[in-house]
């Protein structure tokens, strides 16, 4: 094992033990060896949400600065001055083209690469894409980091059909390369093992779970040899860094064991939180974390997949999220559909203000991150893609001007 004992750390210091390695989050101590500087890399995010949106009550009525915040979007109140609303934009790549392929499944494949998925059912057409703007920025920003990109969903392939053309376009916004996709991940558990396993058996970390043990507990001689070389506020901020990740693995066991005893849909994994506020929460704290420790730096991750057929108890919609969204301009489904788009905001704002609450250098994680957040089409009921759900997220070091609506002109 390695103690870390100098006087100043490199930005890349982990904690390693058996099985565990657990990158730390920027500390002053970590300055010198940054030669001087303070500015933090950039950090870049894509969410994507499905079956198109209610837009006259989501589109802020006002341009500009200080608009007044719609139904749907004022889960955001406490963090209106960190976003910017985009209305007015279209992918006409999602269009037919008379080809036949299916409306959502156009959608999904459009919005991060801008190119038409065809419908492979029909003779001599393969399942072809183009890489995603996620992955460019992957290839800029990644090459340094423990994981280029990182890869979520709350949604399985099961909860919803696939359109006409490949399930590809509609299971996944992230491709590496025309025919390479990469499949999100549904479970927090593989996710944290990712971000903090490390060198151990699949055989160590299953009896580390079983015996509700934590990767801190293999890292401890360590982080007490390191945590003696520190200043008081690089242990303060050490302290709770940890105490994150241990609060994070106490929920995914707490889950992990609860499932054990709980008998769900067969295509539920048991160590999925039961809610998708709470699944949803769980993914984005991980997020989080591994943006704090600077494991990655580009994420994508499908909040709602096109089609899906999820249903929303909690939220008073019984029904499943795609029928809903066919509404027809029936005022009850327009009011549930609505509810569904406005849950999907509350659970955004969660992600907005742990990034905002989050220290990074001369600022928070928020203001060195941004963070989109929309989907392919607009007016569900009728399949448009236009005037697009669209909204940005964090200031990039200063490179945005946030708290307002900016409104492009309709082709």
């Amino acid at each position: 094992m390695t103690f870390l004992t100098k006087k100043s750390l490199a930005r890349r210091t982990f904690l390693r033990g058996v099985g565990a390695s657990v990158a730390l989050p920027l500390l002053d101590s970590m300055v010198p060896a940054l030669r001087g500087s303070t500015k933090q890399p950039p950090r870049l995010g894509w969410i994507y949400v499905s079956n198109g949106i209610i837009q006259s009550q989501w589109k802020p009525a006002k341009t500009g600065f200080g608009f007044d915040l719609p139904p749907i979007l004022k889960p955001l109140a406490s963090v209106q001055d960190r976003v910017n609303v985009l209305s007015g934009l279209s992918h006409l790549e999602a269009n037919t083209k008379g080809d036949g392929s299916g409306d959502h499944t156009r959608a999904s494949a459009a919005w991060l690469t801008g190119v038409h998925a065809y419908d492979r059912t029909q003779p001599g057409v393969p399942t072809k894409l183009a890489i995603t703007a996620d992955q460019l920025a992957a290839k800029a920003l990644g090459q340094t980091t423990q994981l280029p990109s990182l890869e979520m969903t709350v949604d399985t392939p099961s909860q919803g059909s696939c359109d006409s053309g490949d399930c590809f376009y509609v299971n996944t916004i992230s491709w590496r390369s025309e025919s390479t996709p990469n499949m999100p991940e549904n479970q927090p558990r593989i996710i944290f093992e990712r971000l903090f396993g490390d060198g151990g058996s699949s055989a160590q970390r299953a009896a580390r779970a079983r015996v509700t043990g934590s990767v801190l507990d293999s890292v401890a001689e360590e982080t007490a040899s390191l945590a003696a070389t520190l200043g008081r506020k690089d242990r303060s901020k050490l302290g709770e860094y940890l105490d994150s990740v241990r609060e994070i693995e106490k929920h995914i066991q707490t889950t992990e064991a609860e499932g054990a005893q709980r008998i769900d849909l067969p295509d539920r994994p048991v160590d999925i939180p039961a809610t998708l506020e709470q699944h949803t929460k769980l993914m984005f704290d991980l997020q989080v974390l591994a943006f704090q420790a600077d494991l990655t730096r580009v994420f994508t991750f499908i909040l709602a997949r096109e089609l899906s057929l999820r249903t929303y108890p909690s939220i008073g919609v019984p029904e499943p999220h795609h029928s809903v969204s066919h509404h027809r301009d029936d005022p009850e489904l327009v009011a549930k559909k609505a509810r569904i788009d406005t849950h999907h905001v509350e659970l955004l704002t969660y992600l907005i203000e742990k990034l905002k609450n989050t220290p990074d250098g001369d600022g928070s994680l928020l203001d060195h991150s941004l963070i989109m957040y929309g989907g392919g089409l607009g007016n569900g009921n009728l399949h448009r893609h236009e005037d697009l759900p669209c909204l940005l997220a964090g200031k990039l070091g200063g490179k945005f001007k946030t708290g307002q609506h900016v409104a492009y002109k309709m082709d």
